[in-house]
């Protein structure tokens, strides 16, 4: 399955973020993952203070890893990298649709691959309502 991993290590010195991606793609590769893409967002505000390893963060350097792998060494790459006390936040999400939507660009916009946009509902029952739930 396709996955990407959003990262937030704590902002200071690039070495760090270099190992722990480093870290990350040597357990992929290790259990039979393949990684697809790396990508270094940079220092970025964060959207609030928080508070991890007794530490407080306003402020973090992320970073995307996009990789294939099973669940299992999915939660094993995440839950070894959420421990680091450098780690700010990690999220794993899996991209829906998997190598179908994947192109050789990267990930293909929804108006290539011929879906229809969303239909928004405006608060209530409105005129919109009946297209919203399929009606």
């Amino acid at each position: 399955m396709l996955y990407e991993m959003i990262a937030v290590v704590r902002v200071g010195n690039i070495a760090e973020v270099k190992e722990i991606a480093h870290k990350a793609g040597t357990l992929l590769l290790q259990n039979g993952g393949v990684i697809r893409s790396l990508t270094n967002w940079g220092p970025f505000l964060l959207t609030k203070p928080m508070r991890k390893h007794q530490q407080n963060h306003d402020s973090g350097h992320h970073f995307i890893l996009r990789f294939d792998a099973s669940p299992a060494i999915q939660a094993h790459v995440r839950k070894a990298i959420a421990i680091d006390p450098r780690m700010i936040r990690c999220g794993v999400v899996k991209m829906v649709g998997g190598d179908k939507l994947v192109g050789e660009h990267g990930i293909r916009s929804m108006a290539e691959i011929g879906a229809e946009g969303p239909v928004w509902r405006k608060g209530g029952k409105g005129p919109g309502y009946a297209a919203f739930a399929g009606r």
